[in-house]
């Protein structure tokens, strides 16, 4: 369904979001899903009122992601719940769950990744990568480029 249907560029951003209830996501009204969107598992999906999934995201959510209302994340962002424990010997999973409160802005190629809460009206900078929690209000930099003499 996802590959045939979903993600095509001709497929109706309305029947995106039907497809999405369907398949036991709760999609709040006027939430634009562009062509291109992944997403793992939309039971495990919460999207508020007029909140916008750009090109090419990804939306990994083995474990549940939150997202507010008048939230954007850009295209090519990667919002990722699942891990694996590094010092198991089986590799368990590592999985936490992400919300993204109201008026978060996720810039374009940004990674968020499991266990992270990020707070109202924080803007997350293109290319920057979030780890842990993030307060309401703020604004989160990826580290800038270090040019070396040659």
């Amino acid at each position: 369904m996802s590959t045939l249907i979903f993600t095509q560029v001709w497929c109706p951003n309305r029947l995106r979001c039907a497809l999405l209830r369907w398949f036991g996501a709760e999609v709040g009204d006027g939430v634009l899903i562009k062509h291109r969107v992944r997403i793992q598992w939309p039971w495990k999906l919460t999207i508020g009122d007029n909140s916008w999934v750009g090109t090419d995201a990804e939306l990994y959510n083995i474990d549940n992601i939150v997202i507010g209302s008048d939230v954007c994340i850009s295209q090519h962002s990667y919002i990722c719940t699942g891990s694996h424990d590094r010092r198991s010997p089986t590799f368990e999973f590592d999985n936490g769950p992400i919300i993204l409160e109201d008026g978060v802005w996720i810039c374009a190629r940004s990674t968020v990744l499991r266990g992270v809460t990020i707070g109202a009206n924080t803007v997350v900078a293109a290319t920057s990568l979030v780890t842990s929690d993030v307060p309401s209000n703020s604004i989160v930099r990826p580290p800038p480029a270090v040019v070396a003499s040659s």
